[in-house]
Parts: C-alpha cells; structure tokens; sequence
C-alpha cells in the first residue's frame, strides 16, 4: 500500500486490457486505487459496489468493493509502515473470506512486504503462511515462480539457510517434486519435465563435497520417478538453470530459496510471478517486490502483474470455472 502496488493496480485497470482474461473486482479502499491513478497518470472509472453479486459486467468502469479502511494521506509512502501492513492483512483475509464463500475463483495482490505484513500483527513468516492458516489448510504448499514458461520451486522457502539444511529431509524432497508436477498439471502441462538441483557445489562431485546428493536427493528423485513423474537430477545447481531456460525442462526443483530465486530474478526481475501451490484457493503475485525507491514516479512496470493475472485465470478455468472471476 505505500509501494508501487496501487499504480500498479490503476494502470491494468485503465484501459481493460485484460477484460478478455478475467471478470476483476478490485477489493481495497477506494482512496488508495485513486492515489494509484494519480500516481500512474490515468484515468479510472470506478463503480463502487457492495459485494461481488452486485456487479453488472456489462457496464463500463471497474467495479470496487470498497473496504474504506485506510487513508493514504495517513502514511508515509515508500517505507515500512505496520499500519499499512495490518491493513494489507485485513484486506488479504477479506479476498480469502470471498473465495471460502465462492464469490471469487481466485486472488491476484499487488506486492506486499513482509515484514510490515508481520509488524502490522499478522505474525507469519510470509502471506503463503497467512494464506494457508486462514484457510485451514493441513499438508504441504509452497510458492512457485513463474517466469518464461519455467515452474520454479523449492523444498524449503523462507528460513535460514540453517533451518533450511534441516528441512531437507527424503519425504520433503518428494513432497516438492510431486507438488510441482501436480500445479503444473493443473495448469493444462500433461507430462511437465522436473529437474531437481542439487545442494552441493558440483552436485558433491562423487561424494567429495558432501554425500546428500548420493544418499538423500538421488533416491527421492528416484521414488519420485517410480511413480510416474518425469524428474530428473539432482544436477549442479549453478548450470541446471540455464538447461531449463534453453527449453530442455519445464521446471527446476531448488533446495532452498535462493538457490532458484537468483537465477530466476536474473532472468527476468520484473516479469515474474510468484504462485501459492498446494492451496484449494488460487493466488498470484508479482514476483518482484514494493519498489520503495520509485514510489509515486509514474514508472513501474506493469508486466508481472498483467502475467500475474492472466495465470490466475488459467489456473482457475483448469479447475473447471467457466468465468474466471478475480478479486485483484
């Protein structure tokens, strides 16, 4: 809210270029997506409504589920704020409420920080965590960034480095590829081609940098398979990435967090997205974050959040929704 999110938002909405893609309601107060139409230099029609029933598709201007709960002018702008943060959490929880009750097949937000998120009383570790608990969800989810046509994951996501060797366990490993394979399925890819990266410089070369490859992320890779998912490795983490950007896999199975996200945001920083997989209830994201430093300058791109919204779409016709309809 006091990032690059609701010029972000104001931009796609202006000129309806994803009116084909997704029936969007937007869910937020109105002030700021006014702010965000100032910020980006458009103009926007807005049509406040009650609740998701009572838009009229047909009419022109973007329909607004006003929340009223925060004014702009009250914040700082390009800075943490926990004020904001409590707010984006609160707003967050009312998208999820919609979805539970099947008013929206699914939820596209601006970028978020994560550490107003948490100082705002929304005690996660990060908005999947959030996501998860308010939906009662039990059992394994993990974000997957979407760039280039590449699914890329990890078995571990946001902890320490340290926390993250202990987390990588035979079951966890499997967990991840078949949590892969199966959002990518669900995204209309029948047999999607799954590397997994190794831990170790050179994969442990033999065993001589460490033996996690040989007795831990060769046989889970190998169960995997067994199975009948189409996985591969581990392969040096420092070379895998560039077969998968050639085309020779569809998706790359980090150990931890960095591991994929460097090479991923090298790729392709502003053109990402960050998909919560494993949930019952579709989410999206910009994979890249709040831009504090260009805040109000009218010059953010708009691309991931376009690519954001258009995957949130096809995930939900996937799950058999005629109209995708996104609270964004």
């Amino acid at each position: 809210m006091t990032g690059i999110g609701p010029e972000l938002v104001a931009r796609v909405l202006s000129d309806g270029r994803l009116s084909e893609v997704a029936r969007i309601v937007v869910l937020g107060d109105r002030r700021v997506l006014e702010m965000g139409a100032r910020d980006a230099g458009v103009s926007l029609a807005i049509k406040t409504v009650p609740d998701v029933a009572s838009v009229d598709w047909d009419a022109a201007g973007t329909p607004l589920i006003d929340l009223g709960n925060i004014d702009p002018q009250a914040l700082p702008r390009g800075v943490v704020s926990p004020q904001s943060g409590k707010v984006t959490g609160d707003t967050l929880a009312e998208g999820v409420r919609l979805a539970m009750n099947g008013e929206v097949d699914g939820i596209t937000f601006a970028p978020l920080n994560k550490a107003a998120l948490h100082a705002g009383g929304w005690k996660f570790a990060d908005e999947h965590k959030m996501f998860a608990h308010l939906l009662g969800h039990k059992g394994y989810f993990s974000e997957m960034n979407v760039l280039d046509g590449q699914w890329m994951s990890r078995v571990t996501s946001h902890v320490s480095l340290r926390t993250a060797l202990d987390q990588i366990t035979h079951d966890s490993i499997i967990e991840a590829i078949e949590l892969v394979n199966r959002t990518m399925r669900r995204a209309g890819m029948e047999k999607p081609r799954i590397a997994v990266a190794a831990l170790n410089p050179h994969a442990g070369e033999n065993g001589l940098f460490g033996r996690e490859e040989i007795d831990l992320i060769g046989p889970a890779v190998e169960a995997a398979a067994a199975t009948g998912i189409n996985c591969k490795g581990p392969f040096p983490a420092d070379a895998i990435y560039i077969k998968a950007f050639a085309g020779e896999y569809d998706s790359v199975v980090a150990m931890y967090h960095d591991q994929g996200q460097i090479a991923t945001k090298l790729r392709g920083f502003n053109r990402g997205v960050t998909v919560t997989a494993g949930l019952e209830t579709v989410f999206t994201t910009p994979a890249h974050g709040t831009a504090f430093d260009i805040v109000g300058k009218g010059i953010a791109s708009t691309g991931a959040l376009e690519s954001a919204i258009q995957l949130a779409a096809q995930l939900a016709r996937r799950k058999g929704v005629q109209h995708a309809d996104a609270a964004a």
